[in-house]
């Protein structure tokens, strides 16, 4: 039951920002699958005793290669698919826990939450560049073996 509760929750709350942000309907569907295969991940993760940041960073990673997938199939721009499926993973609530205690004095407790912001920010930010590495990887054999496979075919002829 759980498990269905999170998937509700990441999806509906990736399509809802989808719809603030006015992204095309026809990728409303594809960016909820993108923000719910990242939050699963990372609530996966995280249960298994992972760390916020190692959670994050695999699940930015996914989120990543799940929205390069879909902008592929749906001839899109992939910030279309990127931004709506990382709300789910946005450390909203330390955020303000961190305003909060700094606001009453706390400045230890907000300093604690302050350190949880600013590394699952750096593991989102690390998990989509490694995804930009990777596509770019990718994209460069591709590119050699469609050289390679031209040539042979210039030499049989």
């Amino acid at each position: 039951m759980t498990i269905l509760i999170h998937v509700c929750f990441s999806f509906l709350s990736t399509v809802t920002f989808g719809i603030l942000t006015n992204i095309p309907k026809r990728a409303l569907i594809a960016t909820g699958i993108a923000g719910t295969v990242g939050w699963m991940i990372y609530w996966q993760l995280h249960e298994m005793g992972h760390g916020i940041g190692s959670a994050n960073f695999y699940a930015a990673f996914a989120v990543g290669c799940v929205s390069i997938f879909f902008s592929r199939r749906k001839k899109m721009p992939m910030i279309i698919f990127n931004i709506p499926s990382l709300v789910p993973l946005v450390p909203g609530g330390p955020a303000y826990k961190a305003v909060r205690e700094f606001a009453l004095g706390d400045n230890l407790l907000g300093l604690e939450n302050l350190m949880i912001v600013l590394i699952t920010a750096g593991a989102i930010a690390g998990g989509f560049m490694m995804t930009s590495v990777v596509e770019k990887t990718i994209a460069s054999w591709q590119n050699k073996r469609r050289e390679r496979l031209d040539k042979e075919e210039i030499t049989r002829k």
